[in-house]
């Protein structure tokens, strides 16, 4: 047994001291899209994914939408589905509060028989865009704020959990931007998040009642390791998911589920210390109370923002969010305090100096998102990038597009990229494309009601 595998191996005999009445354990893998794919594995069991790991299907990384392995790309169905080796995560061991039977959970981290790190498990995707900027002698420190929504089904369709006008048991409308007692009204469900939470130590913090009746926002804690922040973000979505389920509600990460109110968002936020532990982006410049290097990681970002978009809305309803008045920017634009821009200086002391990508859709892959974020920083840092005209607090901004927001033509612009693949490892840029473009030409295969309802008469 190796010392990293002792390490872990004493990490789950601590928790088994703790938990003693566990069953069972869910060892859980993120896919492209996001998604936890995992089982569950009897006490006998256990020890496999701390000591010498566990054998997973190599595609599971790479499951479309419906959990299928793409036809398109030369693994899964088309090489035999051959295993890879996933090792538990330090330190992801927790609880899984919601279910009957006690069951813990951790996350797995793949690798090829050999040992060597596997190059389409998202973790370590992003591990390597964010090397370059370890490799200045620099350390991000971000967050992830995701946009969701509660809803139910009124036996036709899906709809929102309506906050209720007090007294009675009709539906509040309104956006009711801020409002307490939409928060009161789902206090079951908060106090269950932020139980399982607490329980998993997923560092949760604010919770906010956003744009759109029964669209809500949970916050996370700025990391110093962005891979860690990520693997919180794709738990909190879990519990969240739990949580709902438990309240007779379901939660949905859809970027556009409904057509006239907000769509769902996930935002980052990003600074940037040296060795000594010093922010790069505070300071002063010609622009405001912001250094020149935060101008220049703006400008990578303005660059490879539309090479990135099939990462930031990887699916067709991501697309839908895209749209005028609706805090969704359609073209690389930035500024202080503003929140029609991409790319957004939030008011903050000086050591606090960030920027808040605003682009990308709640169903995103966090680590995805955090890696094309880290690469345009990266960029931006190591050319001096120049990102143009700064919008001002309190500009109003016509409606721009600029970007490709539609998903064709963001596939075309992410093939088309040339800075994104020294990233992402050039096999993983191509079969990202593959996986994405064989979904699209699915969706777009089915003959939807709607086809119905314009065409069939009219035409």
């Amino acid at each position: 047994m190796s010392m990293a595998s002792e390490t872990l191996k004493q990490e789950l005999d601590r928790f088994l001291e703790q938990y003693p009445e566990t069953r069972f354990l869910e060892p859980l893998m993120p896919d492209i899209n996001g998604v936890l794919r995992g089982k569950r594995l009897g006490v006998d069991d256990f020890d496999k994914a701390f000591t010498k790991g566990l054998n997973v299907c190599g595609s599971t990384p790479l499951l479309d939408t419906h959990g299928n392995a793409p036809e398109s790309i030369p693994y899964g169905a088309n090489d035999g589905d051959p295993d890879v080796m996933a090792l538990a995560v330090p330190g992801s061991l927790a609880p899984v509060p919601w279910v009957k039977t006690p069951t813990a959970q951790v996350l797995l981290e793949s690798a090829a028989l050999d040992g060597s790190p596997n190059p389409w498990d998202p973790r370590i995707v992003l591990r390597r865009a964010m090397q370059p900027l370890y490799d200045m002698g620099l350390h991000p420190v971000l967050a992830t704020e995701m946009e969701f929504y509660l809803i139910k089904h009124d036996g036709e369709k899906f709809i929102p959990r309506f906050p209720r006008i007090p007294g009675s048991d009709l539906p509040q409308g309104g956006a009711q931007y801020g409002v307490m007692e939409d928060l009161y009204d789902v206090d079951e469900f908060i106090s269950d998040l932020l139980n399982i939470c607490g329980e998993q130590d997923i560092p949760a913090s604010t919770a906010l009642s956003e744009y759109a009746p029964g669209q809500f926002e949970v916050n996370l804690h700025h990391l110093d390791d962005p891979v860690l922040a990520c693997d919180h973000a794709v738990l909190l979505k879990r519990a969240i998911k739990a949580a709902a389920r438990g309240n007779g509600l379901a939660a949905t990460f859809m970027a556009k589920p409904f057509a006239n109110i907000s769509g769902s968002g996930l935002h980052i936020h990003v600074s940037m210390l040296d060795d000594d532990g010093n922010n790069i982006f505070a300071g002063s410049s010609a622009d405001g109370e912001f250094s020149i290097k935060l101008r220049h990681a703006i400008g990578g970002l303005s660059e490879l923002m539309a090479q990135s978009m099939a990462i930031f809305a990887p699916n067709a309803n991501s697309y839908r969010r895209f749209a005028p008045n609706a805090y969704v920017p359609s073209t690389p634009s930035w500024g202080p305090n503003h929140r029609d821009v991409a790319l957004r200086i939030p008011l903050s002391p000086a050591a606090g100096t960030r920027l808040e990508h605003r682009v990308a859709g709640a169903d995103s892959n966090p680590y995805l998102v955090v890696a094309s974020v880290l690469a345009g920083i990266h960029h931006g840092l190591t050319h001096q990038c120049d990102p143009g005209k700064m919008v001002q607090t309190r500009e109003v901004l016509e409606h721009v597009v600029t970007l490709p927001i539609r998903w064709p033509t963001a596939l075309d612009t992410f093939d088309a990229g040339s800075i994104l693949p020294d990233y992402l490892g050039g096999e993983y840029h191509k079969l990202f494309s593959l996986c994405r473009r064989e979904e699209e030409g699915d969706f777009n295969a089915q003959i939807p009601a709607k086809d119905f309802d314009w065409y069939l008469r009219a035409v």
